[in-house]
């Protein structure tokens, strides 16, 4: 049965970078491309950006079966860590990756996290 997990991550955007393209990012090493019809074949996911200046958050929120979470994780972090997304008008957002790595799933997410388990 799958179960809800959050990750986090941040990251320094190249001047001009759009912060969409980190999720952009992760949905193409989860599901193959940022477009494609449900349900997200490995984990449903959402990803959600802050940004403040060139400095960029972002929390994954997904669910998985639990033998399958090192690899949805592993799939981001590789994601985050290649620096580089190309947008679908085929401007490249680059970036620096600070850190990435598990997070606790906050009161407000539960709701959400539970939508992701039920799809």
């Amino acid at each position: 049965m799958r179960e809800a997990f959050a990750h986090e991550a941040v990251a320094v955007l190249s001047p001009g970078g759009d912060e969409r393209a980190l999720g952009a990012a992760v949905t193409v090493a989860l599901c193959g491309h940022w477009e494609h019809p449900p349900p997200c074949p490995l984990a449903p996911h959402h990803c959600h950006t802050d940004r403040d200046a060139d400095e960029v958050r972002l929390r994954v929120l997904f669910a998985a079966e639990p033998r399958d979470e090192p690899e949805v994780r592993r799939r981001i972090d590789n994601a985050l860590a290649s620096g580089a997304q190309t947008g679908p008008d085929g401007a490249v957002t680059r970036w620096r990756l600070r850190g990435s790595g598990p997070a606790a799933i906050t009161p407000g997410e539960t709701e959400h996290a539970g939508r992701l388990i039920a799809t």
